[in-house]
């Protein structure tokens, strides 16, 4: 990045930061629209106050969250959209069931191709693969099974289980 600011010049209560943390303020600067030229009168509690008046996360709370992305103990973090607001009201999970195991990673590869595939788990018992579905409709859902699912080479059956209401929704706890 090129913004003639030398690194020295932000500083947090005092004590220059690094440069590759010169950097992220400065890119995250620019993605929000921020003026990079005032990072250089920001200085100590100055920078978390200019992040929180700019509508920003707060400046510490990135830091930990990067730590953790960083010791691998959270893989990322993502919104979590609602599906009835876009319009997709059926949720099902299916059973998928391989004539010949040689064929499992070619019906993979097809159904990864369906964007109304959000999960896909090998699992034991009955089932060969275990798939979540979301999409519009029953009728959506019926043409998914039909159209596209059940005519993969490779498939032999599939059984559906439409969800009603989800009861429990939760990440891990780490306490």
């Amino acid at each position: 990045m090129n913004l003639n600011i030398p690194s020295y010049i932000i500083s947090m209560k005092g004590v220059p930061v690094s440069e590759s943390l010169t950097e992220e303020c400065l890119n995250s600067a620019k993605k929000f629209g921020i003026n990079p030229e005032i990072f250089p009168a920001i200085h100590g509690k100055q920078i978390d106050h200019e992040w929180k008046k700019n509508n920003l996360k707060d400046f510490k709370f990135n830091q930990r969250i990067k730590k953790l992305n960083d010791s691998g103990l959270i893989s990322g973090q993502y919104l979590k959209l609602n599906p009835k607001a876009l319009g997709l009201t059926t949720l099902a999970f299916i059973g998928v069931y391989f004539d010949k195991a040689e064929r499992n990673s070619a019906a993979i590869k097809e159904m990864k191709k369906m964007p109304e595939i959000l999960e896909c788990h090998y699992t034991t018992g009955n089932w060969s693969v275990l798939i979540k579905v979301l999409c519009k409709n029953n009728e959506d859902l019926m043409a998914l099974l039909n159209k596209k699912i059940q005519t993969i080479e490779g498939i032999s059956r599939t059984e559906t289980f439409i969800s009603l209401e989800q009861q429990i929704d939760r990440q891990i706890s780490i306490n």
